[in-house]
């Protein structure tokens, strides 16, 4: 925290005066929250490994979507196969929202933890269950039905699981670190896309297409029993958030006796604004993530006729830059704010999506890996700041809830549908660049959202006590509310 009033960001001065005000005096030691750091880092942790164990089945199925066509719609014409198997992937975004509107006010009555602990283990058994279905060829029409089933089951879980993990991890962060913190679980996303893929790969490079066909595509599905058991583990070793914490304790019984029903319509007609926002900003994000790490693979394959092997490794250089860039991009935003990243990010998007795919389409192999790379860019300055801010707009009573609510609907309806919505424009107009101009629409959406969302960066969380990673840090705001309330004196005095 910075030494002296005039150093401070205005929207953090702004926070502090507002507090100070309210509480008619400088804050004490109790007034704000130590997180100790090994308790930091196993909420981290163990929050960005359900991100990562989400992202490795999707990064399976992404590139195994033709494969799965073949094996749970063999009758069908490649095309239609490959539809499909996308309409199959997106049935499961059609459950989110109802993941959402059930965990999201669990999470905010019974505790962040409890809910994260159950999603983590309905997740790694709808994947698990995808691996050891029979296919078409042994039980018929069963066998898509059992897909799709299993689809439902990962689609509920992971309903209640990124707004989960966001609203636990930035209700455990100290306010200076909040980006740098929350972007380990877009980091998780993006290192468990990247093993799913790269894991796929391996196997399309050591099995023959038969064996690939028969047996090898169920190895990746399966290998999410163990890593649910982990991440169970590590979970339920969590404590609950302080931010929720404090919020039980002040107000119990109005919590535990308020229905999902009754928050849910507190969300919508108090919040509708932030739930917007949270919307728009989730469109950005997840359009261009969806369409990078869902789609792309598949187009290079069977649009521009590439090998699936070139394919596979282009996406995957793209998957491992954003490892690289996006806790940078994170720390940026706490230094320079969370609106700068998303409005830098949203105008390059409108300005590169043409010419990023115009270098995807080219022939070779560096042409289409800086396109590849351009894109994966613009995608970690979406993700960065991402798990940061969403949970910012809300106060910690509904947190969760509205986060669940917002944030699914969104991937819902624009993210899970990218793959499915572009493929579907690229066969009805035969032009293979509508997968930029789809882009460029998102960046527009996006930039008018960014225009109507208030800086977060440095600001304690609505409803929650201001939070630091140290002792001194806290003697230092301590010092500094002090500060801030005797200028505030002076100033009304005047």
């Amino acid at each position: 925290m910075p030494k002296s009033v005039a150093e401070l960001p205005r929207q953090v001065r702004e926070e502090l005066t507002s507090r100070l005000r309210r509480n008619r005096r400088a804050f004490r030691a109790e007034d704000v929250q130590v997180v100790e750091g090994p308790l930091l880092k196993r909420a981290v942790g163990a929050s960005a490994l359900g991100n990562c164990m989400e992202w490795f089945d999707f990064g399976v199925y992404s590139y195994l979507a033709a494969t799965l066509g073949k094996v749970f719609f063999p009758g069908a014409s490649p095309g239609a196969q490959l539809i499909s198997s996308f309409a199959t992937f997106a049935a499961a975004f059609v459950v989110r929202p109802l993941g959402g509107l059930v965990f999201g006010p669990l999470g905010d009555r019974l505790g962040r933890q409890k809910v994260l602990a159950t999603t983590m283990i309905m997740m790694a058994i709808g994947t698990f269950v995808i691996g050891i279905i029979p296919s078409y060829s042994t039980i018929g029409i069963a066998a898509p039905i059992l897909l799709l089933l299993a689809r439902m089951i990962q689609g509920f879980s992971t309903g209640g699981e990124y707004g989960g993990a966001t609203t636990f991890v930035a209700e455990y962060s100290p306010d200076r670190r909040r980006g740098f913190l929350s972007s380990w679980l877009d980091f998780g996303t993006f290192v468990g896309y990247a093993l799913g893929s790269a894991l796929v790969t391996v196997l399309n490079l050591a099995l023959s297409d038969a064996d690939m066909l028969a047996w090898g595509w169920r190895i990746p599905f399966l290998i999410a029993g163990p890593l649910g058991v982990i991440g169970l583990y590590m979970r339920l070793r969590l404590e609950e958030s302080p931010a929720f914490q404090q919020q039980l304790d002040e107000h119990e019984k109005g919590l535990a006796q308020e229905s999902a029903g009754t928050e849910f319509r507190t969300i919508v007609r108090e919040h509708w604004r932030p739930l917007l926002i949270c919307m728009g900003l989730v469109l950005l994000y997840n359009v261009t993530n969806y369409m990078v790490t869902g789609f792309l693979p598949t187009y290079q394959t069977e649009t521009l006729g590439r090998s699936s092997g070139s394919a596979d490794v282009m996406v995957l250089i793209g998957m491992v830059w954003i490892v690289v860039l996006i806790t940078f991009l994170g720390r940026l935003s706490d230094r320079v704010g969370r609106r700068p990243v998303y409005a830098v990010s949203a105008v390059a998007m409108i300005i590169l999506a043409v010419p990023s795919f115009l270098l995807i389409k080219t022939a070779g192999t560096w042409a289409p890996i800086c396109g590849v790379l351009i894109l994966s860019t613009l995608l970690a300055g979406f993700a960065a700041p991402s798990a940061a801010t969403l949970p910012a707009l809300f106060p910690t009573a509904v947190r969760y809830a509205a986060m669940g609510i917002g944030f699914n609907i969104a991937v819902s309806a624009f993210g899970g549908t990218t793959p499915l919505v572009t493929e579907a424009l690229i066969n009805i107009t035969g032009n293979d660049m509508m997968p930029a101009y789809y882009l460029i629409l998102a960046g527009v959406i996006g930039l008018v959202t960014v225009r109507f969302l208030p800086e977060s960066a440095q600001v304690p969380l609505h409803g929650s006590q201001p939070m630091v990673g140290s002792t001194e840090e806290r003697s230092e705001l301590i010092s500094t509310s002090k500060d801030l309330y005797h200028v505030e004196q002076a100033s009304g005095a005047r």
